[in-house]
């Protein structure tokens, strides 16, 4: 029953039906890295949200607890972070402002997400 819930739950943060793709990740909290490899990147094609997911749909986790991650953009160059945990808990990261030297990352007040 909960693994129903998680994939009905995974499947409304997957943005619209965009096709993932493979991706360079990098995700840092409080200053240790603790995702570095390819993964699933899935955009949302209505303002550069995104999510990222285990490599080829997988069922095991990103990284530690967490499922998935998904960033939000809610205004230009500012988004919503949020991690997607086994246990069904969609746990809010806070807000992160996109890079100014690195584009292709989101910072927050203790985490880091690159998506290459």
């Amino acid at each position: 029953m909960i693994r129903i819930a998680l994939v009905c739950f995974a499947l409304l943060l997957a943005p619209g039906a965009a096709a993932a793709r493979d991706a360079g990740c990098r995700i840092e909290q409080a200053g240790r890295v603790v995702l570095d490899r390819i993964c699933d990147f899935t955009p949302d094609g209505r303002n550069g949200s995104f999510a990222l997911s285990p490599r080829g749909g997988g069922q095991g986790a990103l990284f530690g607890p967490i499922l998935m991650v998904s960033v939000s953009v809610i205004e230009p160059g500012l988004a919503e972070v949020r991690g997607l945990t086994r246990d069904g808990i969609n746990s809010r990261w806070g807000t992160a402002r996109r890079s100014v030297s690195d584009r292709a990352c989101w910072e927050g007040s203790d985490f880091r997400i690159c998506a290459r």
